[in-house]
Protein backbone atom coordinates (compact mmCIF):
# COMPACT_ATOMS: atom_id res chain seq x y z
CA UNK A 1 0.00 0.00 0.00
CA UNK A 2 1.09 3.57 -0.37
CA UNK A 3 2.94 5.40 2.32
CA UNK A 4 3.92 2.24 4.12
CA UNK A 5 0.67 2.20 6.07
CA UNK A 6 -0.53 -1.13 7.30
CA UNK A 7 -4.24 -0.50 6.74
CA UNK A 8 -6.47 -3.25 5.51
CA UNK A 9 -9.80 -2.88 3.79
CA UNK A 10 -12.94 -3.85 5.67
CA UNK A 11 -15.89 -5.66 4.16
CA UNK A 12 -17.71 -2.43 3.37
CA UNK A 13 -14.82 -1.32 1.17
CA UNK A 14 -13.30 1.31 3.47
CA UNK A 15 -10.16 1.13 5.55
CA UNK A 16 -11.08 -0.81 8.65
CA UNK A 17 -8.21 -0.52 11.07
CA UNK A 18 -4.47 -0.74 11.40
CA UNK A 19 -3.19 -4.27 11.37
CA UNK A 20 -1.84 -5.02 14.81
CA UNK A 21 1.71 -6.33 15.01
CA UNK A 22 2.15 -9.84 16.28
CA UNK A 23 4.09 -9.28 19.45
CA UNK A 24 4.64 -11.86 22.16
CA UNK A 25 4.17 -9.25 24.91
CA UNK A 26 0.38 -9.03 24.45
CA UNK A 27 -1.58 -10.50 27.30
CA UNK A 28 -4.70 -12.65 27.02
CA UNK A 29 -7.03 -9.70 27.72
CA UNK A 30 -5.57 -7.77 24.79
CA UNK A 31 -5.90 -10.81 22.54
CA UNK A 32 -9.53 -11.30 23.61
CA UNK A 33 -10.26 -7.62 22.96
CA UNK A 34 -8.72 -7.93 19.49
CA UNK A 35 -10.78 -11.03 18.77
CA UNK A 36 -13.96 -9.27 19.90
CA UNK A 37 -13.09 -6.25 17.74
CA UNK A 38 -12.53 -8.49 14.73
CA UNK A 39 -15.81 -10.33 15.42
CA UNK A 40 -17.68 -7.00 15.49
CA UNK A 41 -16.00 -5.84 12.29
CA UNK A 42 -16.84 -9.14 10.60
CA UNK A 43 -20.49 -8.73 11.60
CA UNK A 44 -20.56 -5.25 10.06
CA UNK A 45 -18.93 -6.55 6.90
CA UNK A 46 -21.45 -9.37 6.56
CA UNK A 47 -24.34 -6.92 7.02
CA UNK A 48 -22.88 -4.56 4.39
CA UNK A 49 -22.44 -7.47 1.99
CA UNK A 50 -25.97 -8.70 2.63
CA UNK A 51 -27.37 -5.22 1.92
CA UNK A 52 -25.34 -4.88 -1.28
CA UNK A 53 -26.39 -8.32 -2.55
CA UNK A 54 -30.01 -7.41 -1.80
CA UNK A 55 -29.68 -4.23 -3.86
CA UNK A 56 -28.07 -5.99 -6.80
CA UNK A 57 -30.57 -8.85 -6.93
CA UNK A 58 -33.70 -6.67 -6.64
CA UNK A 59 -34.86 -6.94 -10.27
CA UNK A 60 -37.74 -4.48 -9.79
CA UNK A 61 -35.30 -1.82 -8.60
CA UNK A 62 -32.96 -2.60 -11.48
CA UNK A 63 -35.83 -2.10 -13.96
CA UNK A 64 -36.79 1.22 -12.36
CA UNK A 65 -33.17 2.35 -12.42
CA UNK A 66 -32.48 1.31 -16.03
CA UNK A 67 -35.80 2.03 -17.79
CA UNK A 68 -34.21 4.03 -20.62
CA UNK A 69 -31.61 1.36 -21.40
CA UNK A 70 -34.26 -1.36 -21.38
CA UNK A 71 -36.51 0.62 -23.75
CA UNK A 72 -33.60 1.18 -26.16
CA UNK A 73 -32.65 -2.51 -25.99
CA UNK A 74 -36.25 -3.60 -26.62
CA UNK A 75 -36.45 -1.27 -29.64
CA UNK A 76 -33.20 -2.64 -31.08
CA UNK A 77 -34.36 -6.24 -30.60
CA UNK A 78 -37.74 -5.40 -32.15
CA UNK A 79 -36.10 -3.83 -35.21
CA UNK A 80 -33.73 -6.79 -35.54
CA UNK A 81 -36.56 -9.34 -35.39
CA UNK A 82 -38.63 -7.26 -37.83
CA UNK A 83 -35.69 -7.01 -40.21
CA UNK A 84 -35.08 -10.76 -40.08
CA UNK A 85 -38.75 -11.48 -40.76
CA UNK A 86 -38.78 -9.08 -43.71
CA UNK A 87 -35.55 -10.57 -45.08
CA UNK A 88 -36.91 -14.14 -44.86
CA UNK A 89 -40.11 -13.26 -46.74
CA UNK A 90 -38.10 -12.17 -49.81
Amino acid sequence: MSGGQDLYVGGAGGPADRARPLTPDRNSDQIRADIEHQRTELGRSVEALRDRVGELTDWRRQIRTHQRELAIGAAVVGFAIGGLMAFRRR
